[in-house]
């Protein structure tokens, strides 16, 4: 069998892990028993999986999740949460995101609203969308520096083509003139077009007041509540609870 030019132009097409999968079927005692559909189906199946690997890698790297490892199958529902199952299982379906909806996380700190947030932006990634995690604060230093070097436009268009933008810990400290601005900037153009995720220790009866110019808080408000899934997580810091170090 002419087995190294075969690896050599598979590699060429940029085939790896179909020439991979390939050499190990040469290697397998019992490949004969299998049909050549049912062989080749194989190889298209480690060359997709290896793909699909990377681009998922890609997706997460960009993401920049605060917890990467966070996702939907390993969160946990202590009824003292009172986190509905059946809630977080429609939305690891991702078709909130198809349907441009918003969710908001709210609770007290170590209640677990980062890890629910990350893993609803790392099943996004894993279906095919693009996520950016962002803690409030940090995304208002980020601004602040765009605006000084002149790539605040630039920078402002790239969040608005994120399909999964998430804000973390939104309201830990009083807003800034400008940080009313920009916020109100950031969900003005993903309205209707993308999806938000915003977790934060306030109830969302409490937001308006927080953004303390009626103006804005009317906008920004509506544009992330009207047409969100609020989940407001209960019970005791998980962070203290022994053995339990995840906040899942």
């Amino acid at each position: 069998m002419l087995t190294e030019p075969t690896v050599e132009k598979l590699k060429a097409l940029r085939l790896d892990a179909l020439a991979q999968a390939w050499l190990e079927q040469q290697r397998a005692p019992d490949v004969g028993a299998l049909s050549f559909d049912e062989r080749l189906a194989l190889l298209v199946d480690a060359e997709w999986l290896a793909r699909e690997n990377k681009r998922l890698a890609r997706a997460l790297k960009e993401a920049k999740l605060r917890l990467s490892q966070a996702c939907v199958e390993d969160i946990d529902y202590p009824a003292r949460r009172e986190l509905d199952k059946a809630v977080v299982k429609q939305l690891a379906s991702c078709k909130w995101i198809v349907e441009h909806q918003n969710v908001i996380v709210t609770g007290a700190t170590g209640t677990g609203k980062t890890y629910l947030a990350c893993a609803l932006a790392q099943q996004a990634c894993r279906k095919g969308y693009r996520a950016m995690y962002r803690r409030a604060s940090r995304l208002s230093d980020e601004l602040s520096l765009a605006r000084a070097d002149g790539s605040f436009a630039r920078v402002l268009a790239r969040i608005a083509r994120i399909d999964v933008l998430v804000l973390d810990d939104w309201g830990h400290a009083p807003l800034r003139d400008q940080e009313r601005r920009d916020l109100g900037e950031i969900i003005d153009d993903r309205h209707g077009l993308r999806s938000t995720i915003m977790t934060s220790q306030l109830p969302t009866a409490k937001w308006h007041d927080h953004i303390a110019d009626p103006t804005n808080a009317d906008a920004i408000c509506d544009r992330m509540l009207h047409n969100a899934h609020r989940i407001v997580l209960k019970g005791p810091s998980r962070r203290k609870e022994e053995g339990s170090i995840s906040e899942k």
